[in-house]
């Protein structure tokens, strides 16, 4: 059934007003980055600086230790993502591929766990590494990360494992492999789209985490992720919100590339996971 001309103008029509509603925020995000504390100031506010202030990245980026917070972001996302995606996919293939009695409860427990509100576990998370000495450590946050992350990437790559035929793994074994081995040589190949899109998933939860870096590293400044660094930037009587918004375009940027790169197995990964 073809569409009709009307059918085809609301559809652009939808596509551009949604898209037109999530750039936005990125689009005032600059211009705020952009435009002088007058500017900023003043009614109605201006939807474009009269004179761009493209210098003020360079001078953020001088002023303040932003390297230091990507970096430090940087290890604690890659380091969330390593762990959670190693308990997630054995977790996953276990729940998926073997039915010991009460998987199924199993499994909806640690789906469960996923509902629990982060701010939930800061306590106990912070007497468990106080009383271990970890305050101040980046590995307080790749394991707290990690609790979050896991029990929603073990459910998703169990329903991704899912889709693929145990015939593959069958095969792989009267080759000679073992139910370990062929996990790794042949369904983790195949479940590629899967894995990116866990493995985002985990990356962006751990980037934009605020609340647990607040907790466990305010005491270390040379851990700061950036997050927690930006917080710092506004003054007690005068706070300059172009050099903030600047220093939230480079917190934003790694993201971005990574969206543009993995996309396509983010939305493959995300569609498979979901079939029953």
């Amino acid at each position: 059934m073809k569409r009709t001309l009307l059918q085809s103008v609301l559809l652009y029509a939808t596509v551009i007003v949604t898209a037109a509603i999530i750039l936005f925020p990125i689009f005032w995000l600059f211009n705020t980055a952009l435009s002088t504390t007058a500017e900023l100031t003043q009614l109605p506010p201006s939807f474009w600086p009269q004179d761009a202030q493209w210098e003020i990245f360079a001078r953020v980026w001088n002023a303040r230790p932003i390297p230091l917070w990507l970096w430090n972001s940087t290890l604690a996302a890659v380091g969330s993502v390593i762990l959670s995606m190693t308990v997630s996919v054995l977790a996953g293939y276990s729940l998926s591929r073997f039915s010991p009695r009460g998987s199924h409860g199993m499994g909806l427990f640690i789906l469960t766990a996923k509902m629990l509100p982060a701010t939930l576990l800061v306590i106990p998370l912070f007497a468990i590494f106080r009383s271990l000495g970890m305050i101040g450590s980046l590995w307080t946050l790749v394991i707290a990360h990690s609790t979050l992350i896991i029990p929603f990437t073990t459910w998703m790559l169990k329903g991704y494992f899912d889709t693929i035929p145990r015939e593959l793994e069958q095969a792989a074994m009267v080759d000679g492999c073992s139910p370990l081995g062929a996990m790794f040589r042949v369904i983790l190949p195949v479940s590629t789209p899967g894995l990116a899109a866990t493995a985002l998933y985990s990356f962006v939860l751990s980037w934009a985490d605020y609340a647990y870096a607040r907790t466990f590293l305010v005491s270390a400044q040379g851990n700061w992720t950036a997050n927690l660094g930006i917080t710092t930037m506004r003054g007690e009587y005068v706070t300059d919100w172009n050099e903030i918004a600047a220093a939230a375009v480079f917190v934003a940027i790694p993201i971005m590339l990574i969206y543009l790169f993995l996309e396509r197995y983010l939305v493959g990964g995300l569609t498979a996971g979901a079939e029953k």
